[in-house]
């Protein structure tokens, strides 16, 4: 998602102690930055490069570690390669727990070019690896979950995590699978200008509690709900990558915290306006520390 957010200046109490959970993927992510995207058949340096574990899966459940300063749940999937084994001990380091399905195939790996103005431009390479109900992985764990966000899953996966008492998820977990599990979510996070994301009424039966849709500058809306505004900010972003997951968290968490919508969008926003700050996908997420001003 590439996204820019609303904010208000009054405050935020702190998030109560949350047992949080993500299920999904991971991409092993080489983030190259450039003055431009190149133009065909042009030979261009990078100003910057940063290679890490991120993908949709890993940002939502390092903006939730951040948020709590809690240990968080990461049912997850990587190939048995190196790149697997370096995501995985990295994400650990991170402090997250982390349950891996490993698989026989390659990880999956994406370059980032991120211009000067903070776009981001992501290419993929190879199959989105996601955990499965039939893993031997501690799924029971789910149900004394506050919270769990989903971004990739199979359809049995996907009821296992209705256990937990929020369940949000990306609609990049793919409509079909959404409405084979015939479960319904607490809150269905994606981007209206992001084609993998966009959902309309109807696609999912039982329909989520609540649809919100990011808009970047134009802020976004929640169904139901209306309109949210576009954050002002002071500096121009540096990196966009993973502020609309860092958004999803923030929304999530405060859903598992029983805030109001008003309230889990303001930590949303927040959360979705400090990951534009960093390089990469990590380096200025929203901390609890940083207080509730």
């Amino acid at each position: 998602m590439s996204v820019a957010f609303p904010s208000r200046s009054w405050s935020l109490p702190p998030l109560p102690p949350l047992r949080l959970a993500v299920v999904g993927h991971v991409e092993w992510v080489s983030f190259v930055t450039v003055e431009h995207l190149p133009l065909a058949g042009q030979i261009q340096h990078a100003l910057e490069t940063l290679e890490q574990p991120a993908g949709g899966g890993a940002v939502v459940a390092a903006q939730f570690s951040r948020l709590t300063d809690h240990p968080v749940a990461f049912f997850t999937a990587l190939g048995r390669d190196a790149l697997g084994e370096m995501a995985a001990a990295e994400l650990r380091a991170m402090g997250l727990e982390l349950h891996v399905a490993w698989r026989e195939g390659p990880t999956r790996r994406a370059i980032t070019f991120v211009e000067a103005s903070g776009e981001r431009t992501i290419t993929v390479i190879g199959e989105r690896l996601a955990p499965a109900a039939s893993d031997p992985l501690p799924w029971s764990e789910l149900a004394a979950c506050d919270g769990v966000f989903v971004t990739a899953a199979d359809v049995a996966a996907l009821r296992l995590a209705r256990h937990g008492r929020v369940l949000a998820a990306t609609p990049r977990v793919r409509l079909p699978v959404l409405q084979a599990a015939g479960v319904q979510l607490d809150a269905l996070i994606g981007s209206a200008r992001d084609r993998a994301e966009r959902y309309q009424p109807g696609d999912l039966s039982p329909a989520p509690r609540l649809y919100v849709a990011t808009e970047a500058e134009q802020g976004g809306f929640t169904v139901p709900g209306g309109r949210f505004a576009a954050l002002e900010r002071r500096d121009p972003p540096v990196d966009a990558y993973g502020a609309g997951d860092s958004f999803a968290a923030g929304f999530t968490a405060a859903l598992a915290a029983g805030w109001e919508r008003p309230a889990a969008l303001e930590l949303a926003c927040r959360c979705g306006s400090a990951a534009l700050d960093g390089r990469g996908a990590y380096a200025s997420q929203w901390r609890a520390r940083r207080g509730q001003a």
